[in-house]
């Protein structure tokens, strides 16, 4: 996967957006479900990106994929930073993105859910 099937798959999903929110990180580019974050990646480098994860099975995952790893700016109890380094099938990483999304849908407020469909 490169950096444009990534942003096409993500901009793909319902009520997406995309922006660069951060002023010290003009390069990080944030994908966001009805104001709620769910992935980031650094545009310039896209060696890796970051998305929620089910809390209850990120340990497993991470202890079978090394390139699921701890984030550095999110919470690691619910954010994992997939590494870009060829070792996770892109329909994996759709899938990983799938639930990020499905995750912060889930936690909308049910007036931003109706809205959204």
């Amino acid at each position: 996967m490169n950096i444009e099937e990534y942003r096409d798959y993500c901009l793909s999903k319902k009520g997406v957006t995309e922006s660069t929110p951060f002023p010290k990180g003009e390069n990080i580019l944030v994908f966001k479900v009805m104001g709620k974050m769910f992935s980031a990646t650094d545009i310039n480098t896209f060696e890796s990106f970051s998305i929620k994860c089910i809390p209850e099975t990120i340990e497993e995952l991470r202890s079978k994929y090394d390139a699921l790893q701890e984030p550095a700016y999110f919470s690691k109890k619910h954010w994992s930073k997939v590494l870009m380094d060829d070792t996770i099938p892109d329909q994996l990483i759709y899938q990983w993105l799938d639930i990020s999304y499905d995750l912060v849908v889930k936690n909308l407020s049910k007036k931003l859910q109706e809205a959204l469909r």
